[in-house]
């Protein structure tokens, strides 16, 4: 798996470097600004880009901006997010165009090198992966709204992990039910989040967009 890699700390980003690596994942191109890193999206061939949100010059969303003006141009392309904070806006707008190939991560979370890879390896194949923080804090507010709110509590459950980026087979085996409850619950929810028949992994990305409005 070829990592394109952007991150201004040095440290980070060598230990970044240093942990893909041993995994047998290649670094073809490893930058610490928003202007690098633009260059490297357009001109370097990789499968996924692991891109930290705030980057040099402007140490803001530099680099979510880069990351979602490369998806505009090539959509679906897959970008796993690193961010030092919870924040609802980015992941909502990582989601925003229902394509998969996308997630959001805290940077503690590398630390936890399986859970890391699962989650690069996950959008690199096209899925959607959002971190379990950021689902937590969704579960903590006290109102939801929408459509979600009809949901029942296992359907709850099951679209906090497929927001996760959990696979059916895993759904089940965390929440101790076959996968054919899995299926139900998530057919059922799709019902209820007024998501038509489309491509199964598009569903699955606009039930986690509406459940992150909440």
């Amino acid at each position: 798996m070829r990592v394109l890699l952007a991150e201004d700390l040095f440290l980070l980003r060598d230990g970044l470097t240093r942990t893909l690596r041993e995994h047998g994942c290649e670094v073809v191109a490893s930058v610490d600004n928003g202007p690098e890193l633009r260059r490297a999206l357009a001109d370097t061939e990789w499968d996924v880009a692991l891109i930290d949100i705030r980057l040099p010059p402007t140490r803001t969303d530099e680099g979510l901006k880069a990351a979602l003006e490369a998806r505009r141009t090539r959509p679906g392309l897959p970008v796993l997010i690193l961010s030092q904070y919870v924040d609802q806006l980015y992941a909502h707008e990582l989601l925003a165009t229902g394509e998969g190939a996308v997630g959001y991560l805290l940077k503690d979370r590398v630390t936890h090198t399986a859970q890391f890879l699962d989650a690069l390896r996950t959008v690199a194949a096209g899925g959607t992966v959002m971190d379990p923080q950021v689902i937590a804090k969704l579960l903590s507010r006290s109102e939801k709204r929408g459509r979600v709110h009809s949901l029942t509590a296992r359907e709850h459950e099951v679209l906090a992990r497929m927001a996760e980026g959990h696979s059916n087979a895993a759904i089940a085996r965390t929440l101790h039910i076959s996968e054919s409850a899995v299926a139900k619950h998530i057919a059922s929810l799709f019902g209820k989040l007024g998501l038509r028949p489309s491509s199964e992994a598009n569903r699955r990305v606009l039930a986690v967009l509406a459940y992150l409005k909440g």
